[in-house]
């Protein structure tokens, strides 16, 4: 079995004609979020027999054409929730708490004397008022309840909602609430939806005028939720405390003005990156990969349909 890399160098993406040359060689593409596998891409492919997408998240590929053309497509869900959730907590931590701006400060050596005004923040937990605080998850799925539960450490109360209703059976400590009222009574909004069309922009100007003055928002899910040249009006506007994000809009563009913010918490789309995550996801994508190559239903299709006709049928040359 021949595998070529098209990747040379990890901090720069694949030239679109190495991707198509590679693509119209290859019977499995092994591809990231970085790679716009469209549908120019997918018809390049004669032979091809599957796209292992090494991400719980597919949006970079056209999964309609690439359905109409008989063609499996697989992520790798799963492995990366209890990774994704963490880092949720981290930037809550790190945005409420305004630990990279008291950072800054401390290694610029401008730390002199300690003082009671020192870089205030608020608490997740009910702190020194005693006053439990709300928190509100957008996309209650795998990612969306292990955040919640890790909510409980805290003594948070939970608010959810989702495009579709979630079960919350054995789950007292969540609340189902509708977008506005989440919006609306959360000190802290935390996003975990998948980019659709009904979820791009859910957070604009007016969802972001609906939101506390002291709330924070926080995105580890898809850039495209957020309207960033709204965030950064509000941010520098002070309509909520601050923002975190781990995705960008046009990643990885920032919008103008919002690196200058001092309220916002930005990282480098880090969300699954712990090693054993990142090895687990690679694990999961090899497989994918070498059940395409073979003919079989890869452990996690997002298009299993494929499977049952006959363009996938005509493509591996089966009668």
């Amino acid at each position: 079995m021949a595998v070529s890399i098209g990747q040379q160098d990890t901090e720069r993406g694949v030239e679109r004609a190495t991707l198509l040359a590679g693509i119209r060689e290859c019977e499995v593409l092994l591809s990231l979020l970085t790679e716009r596998i469209d549908a120019e891409a997918l018809r390049a492919g004669p032979h091809l027999r599957g796209v292992a997408n090494m991400a719980v998240g597919y949006n970079n590929v056209d999964l309609a054409t690439a359905t109409a053309l008989g063609i499996p497509v697989s992520n790798t869900p799963g492995v990366l929730t209890d990774t994704t959730a963490d880092l949720t907590w981290a930037l809550l931590l790190a945005v409420s708490r305004r630990i990279p701006e008291a950072e800054h400060y401390l290694r610029a050596g401008r730390y002199a004397i300690w003082g009671p005004d020192l870089f205030l923040g608020a608490d997740l937990s009910p702190g020194g008022s005693g006053v439990r605080k709300t928190l509100g998850i957008i996309g209650y799925g795998r990612i969306g309840r292990a955040v919640a539960r890790r909510a409980r450490g805290f003594d948070m109360r939970v608010l959810a909602c989702s495009l579709e209703r979630a079960d919350l059976a054995g789950e007292d400590d969540v609340a189902w609430a509708e977008l506005d009222t989440l919006l609306a009574e959360s000190d802290f909004v935390t996003l975990h939806a998948p980019l659709t069309p009904a979820t791009r922009h859910i957070i604009d100007e007016r969802a972001l005028r609906l939101m506390k003055p002291g709330a924070f928002l926080v995105n580890v899910a898809r850039g495209e939720l957020v309207h960033e040249p709204a965030l950064v009006r509000a941010l520098q506007e002070h309509w909520i405390a601050g923002a975190a994000l781990d995705v960008y809009e046009h990643e990885p563009a920032l919008a103008p003005g919002l690196a200058e913010c001092p309220n916002a918490v930005l990282v480098p789309h880090i969300g699954s990156a712990s090693t054993d995550t990142r090895d687990h996801m690679a694990v999961l994508a090899a497989r994918n990969a070498l059940a395409h190559l073979r003919g079989q239903p890869a452990p996690a299709a997002v298009n299993p349909e494929v499977y049952d006709g006959e363009p996938y049928r005509s493509r591996l040359g089966v009668a």
